[in-house]
């Protein structure tokens, strides 16, 4: 819990590979924040039952995109309490496109507040491939390795010995599609986030630790905490 001065609202952006799960778990924990991703929204109001969540799941059920003006919906009841509650959150995985940015701004205007910053681990792509093209997965009990540096000739899974092989998700030619897609729908975003004076960078470089270092550094700065 935080006092209402205090309280941070953050959107978490970053590539696939670029660590910024991991990061908005540590700040979960560290700064007492709830981690709202797109269907986190939507399971809580489909399990509600709400009229919010029936129309989602109306949407679901044809294979149909959730539309932005009901994920705004939902996102506002959900984040309506957590004001009351003066709780700190962060959003991961929303907004996806400026449509849904503007309307999240909006949003936070009719409540009388200001999303604190839009947070981007920074990674070069290349990194981000390396990462993601260094996984393994076992033919036998499904557990994942990964071999930053290229995986050993003669390597078995490290839990029962099993042979290792890579899904097609993890091959470079899938991860690349992955990047130009992501590049697609996120660059105008951030673009969006700067100009509105939002957007604040952090280098998602080296290991967890010195990441999360990085971003507590960041909220000294700007008085966060």
């Amino acid at each position: 819990m935080k006092d209402e001065e205090n309280m941070i609202r953050l959107v978490l952006l970053g590539g696939p590979g670029s660590g910024k799960g991991t990061q908005a778990d540590i700040l979960k924990k560290e700064l007492e924040m709830v981690k709202l991703s797109t269907g986190d929204l939507l399971r809580r109001e489909i399990q509600e039952d709400s009229g919010l969540g029936i129309e989602a799941k109306s949407y679901m059920d044809r294979g149909e995109l959730v539309p932005d003006s009901v994920m705004i919906g939902i996102l506002e009841k959900i984040t309506a309490d957590f004001e009351k509650e003066q709780q700190s959150y962060i959003l991961d995985g929303f907004p996806r496109t400026i449509p849904q940015a503007e309307a999240l701004l909006k949003m936070m205007e009719k409540q009388g507040v200001a999303l604190t910053m839009a947070l981007l681990i920074d990674v070069p792509e290349e990194e981000l491939v390396r990462r993601l093209s260094s996984r393994w997965t076992c033919m036998s009990c499904s557990a994942t390795v990964g071999y930053p540096e290229g995986k050993p000739d003669n390597a078995v899974c490290p839990q029962c010995g099993g042979e290792l092989y890579q899904r097609d998700d993890d091959k470079r030619e899938t991860i690349l599609n992955r990047m130009s897609v992501y590049k697609k729908n996120t660059e105008p975003l951030i673009a969006y986030f700067e100009k509105k004076g939002l957007l604040e960078k952090v280098a998602g470089t080296g290991g967890p630790v010195a990441v999360s270092e990085r971003i507590k550094t960041l909220f000294k700065e700007k008085g966060i905490v």
